[in-house]
């Protein structure tokens, strides 16, 4: 059978599949979705045990219910400081998709700085649900109140109501999160049909890009010879990649994928390996563009796994149906939230940190950018560069230091992550237009400098 009439054959096949899989048609029996019932239970017992905030929400961020004194859904902040629940909405469903991910729990920071944790509730068609714990903090709130939401309030007047706010909020220690978090995942695998698989969205998928693959098959009719590879669309996929044009990247995607099946159809092995480098060759795009190395280095390997076990050519089409979608969802959705969550880590980190010789090299490891793009995403998001916020919370915590006269300038310096007290005192300087002797004597004496 030529190429071109297996796929033609293959398309069909799928789309007689299709049919076939309608609820209720030929003995199909429709699986029960997600318990609702079950889902609020197990967060009103979360909530109730762990005393913080839950909410179960629909996959696409639409509530069904809120348990605790303080969750996401009677949480203010977002509102006292002027902005809309919108972004809310999208930081907790990229939450959901990056806990698919990395194998169902995901903690990660709001557009306000507080922190949340999630796991996904599967139902018969894939993700259904979710379980959001939180908001919570991890810091002091005075700290949070300085350092995160100042910068943020619109209305000073509200300053004060803000401040109520807060002492709402639960603090959390660090080391108690990712157990609660490692607890949720637990509690909601309970709930999980983890045996139920996405044949009807693999199938649609896999049948969208047969269909294109077989008109590009027919614009090729009647050529002898495969035309040499097209690198000038591979360059357009590359450049649409990294300038997050999904329609684009997409229509360049799928013209290469019928090249391949056109030319190497007769040895399929040498398909697979082109199919292969291309893939990791998007990856590698993505991670100089800003993609977490961490998440796109684990597609890679999982490429590597299943590509040598596919057997024909449908089994191909259906594989590169799903992994393409959830490749292009990773790469295009949630840009923004993507970056804001990576900057809350980055700056948590230099919280914790700021006393050690951390470098932007360091934290940009950290999570998982490459320094000169972590560079750039921090500054648009901070307002600041890297070196003057380190430089700062230093200032700011060695001014807590100078209170007490016993501790001496030179331990100071050093305490805060400075290597000599004089790079100390002229940063110092800079910061606050006096020396820290200066400060010292200053505050020691009841003068309280703004």
């Amino acid at each position: 059978m030529s190429l071109c009439r297996q796929v033609c054959s293959i398309v069909c096949g799928f789309a007689g599949i299709n049919r076939m899989l309608k609820w209720g048609e030929v003995g199909v029996k429709k699986e029960e979705e997600f318990d609702v019932t079950l889902s609020k239970d197990c967060a009103r017992a979360f909530s109730k045990t762990a005393q913080l905030g839950s909410v179960v929400s629909l996959a696409d961020g639409q509530p069904l219910a809120a348990f605790g004194a303080y969750n996401c859904e009677n949480c203010r902040i977002c509102q006292m400081v002027g902005k809309g629940k919108n972004l809310c909405t999208q930081s907790h469903i990229y939450g959901m998709n990056e806990a698919e991910r990395f194998g169902g729990k995901y903690i990660y920071f709001c557009p306000m700085g507080l922190t949340c944790f999630t796991s996904p509730i599967v139902g018969t068609d894939g993700t259904e649900a979710k379980i959001t714990v939180g908001p919570f903090l991890m810091i002091d709130r005075q700290d949070y109140l300085h350092d995160d939401l100042l910068p943020r309030i619109e209305e000073p007047e509200r300053l004060k109501e803000i401040e109520t706010e807060l002492e709402r909020v639960p603090v959390v220690p660090p080391g108690r999160v990712e157990d609660m978090s490692s607890l949720m995942f637990m509690a909601v695998g309970f709930l999980n049909k983890i045996w139920a698989a996405n044949n009807m969205l693999e199938i649609q998928e896999s049948y969208s890009i047969q269909k294109q693959v077989s008109s590009y098959l027919s614009s090729l009719k009647g050529e002898k010879q495969p035309p040499p590879y097209p690198f000038d669309i591979e360059n357009d996929l590359l450049d649409s990649v990294a300038h997050l044009d999904r329609e684009g990247a997409n229509r360049h995607l799928n013209e290469i994928f019928g090249y391949i099946f056109f030319s190497m159809g007769n040895n399929f092995q040498l398909a697979k390996s082109r199919i292969y480098e291309l893939l990791v060759l998007i990856s590698r795009t993505a991670i100089a563009n800003g993609a977490d190395a961490q998440t796109m280095l684990l597609m890679t390997h999982d490429y590597i796994q299943i590509i040598p076990r596919i057997g024909n050519m449908d089994e191909l089409c259906s594989w590169l149906a799903k992994a393409m979608n959830r490749f292009m969802d990773y790469l295009f959705e949630y840009t923004d939230v993507k970056h804001a969550n990576v900057i809350r880590k980055a700056i948590q980190y230099i919280r914790n940190h700021y006393a050690e010789k951390i470098t932007l090299d360091s934290v940009a490891q950290e999570v998982y950018l490459s320094p000169a793009y972590f560079s750039r995403v921090f500054r648009q998001e901070t307002g600041e560069t890297f070196n003057a916020y380190l430089n700062t919370v230093r200032i700011e915590q060695s001014k807590k230091l100078l209170m007490d006269k016993s501790v001496r300038l030179i331990d100071i310096s050093l305490m805060v992550g400075f290597d000599n007290q004089s790079y100390f005192a002229k940063v110092f300087k800079k910061n606050t237009g006096m020396s820290p002797l200066q400060y010292r004597e200053k505050v020691c004496k009841g003068f309280n400098p703004k």
